[in-house]
């Protein structure tokens, strides 16, 4: 029988360091905390597609639909493939790049709260996850 060393008999902290447990859960509380808050304060919505002035979103459909019509009639059809993942993608970017994204008038005191928790919860993550002696 091989004797067990200290360090194994140590119960492993965040990260597989000694400690830090009590830190990485107050500090994943008030980050998730501040991150809710800050959230909750912002407003999105959406824009129209335009391409010269006309609506686009329909002219963005197109490579997805001529691709999923190729793997259609071949499966192993690397045009179609292409086609497909260049549809999805152009529709992906597209919805993100017309995002309009809007803070709410909220008071200096609670825009302060929001951000000192956030901070101050990932600042004492990132401590936890030293080793504690």
């Amino acid at each position: 029988m091989e004797p067990i060393e200290d360090d194994e008999r140590r119960v492993r902290g965040a990260g597989g360091t000694p400690g830090g447990v009590g830190e990485f859960l107050i500090g994943l509380a008030m980050a998730v905390a501040g991150a809710y808050m800050l959230t909750e304060r912002v407003v999105v919505t959406g824009g129209f597609w335009t391409l010269w002035g006309y609506n686009s979103f329909g002219l963005s459909l197109l490579p997805l639909v001529v691709g999923v019509g190729l793997l259609f009639y071949d499966g192993r059809s690397i045009a179609g493939w292409l086609l497909t993942f260049a549809g999805v993608v152009i529709i992906f970017v597209g919805v993100l790049m017309n995002l309009q994204i809007y803070f709410q008038p909220t008071s200096l005191f609670n825009t302060v709260i929001m951000l000192v928790l956030l901070a101050g919860g990932l600042g004492l993550i990132a401590r936890s996850l030293r080793p504690h002696y």
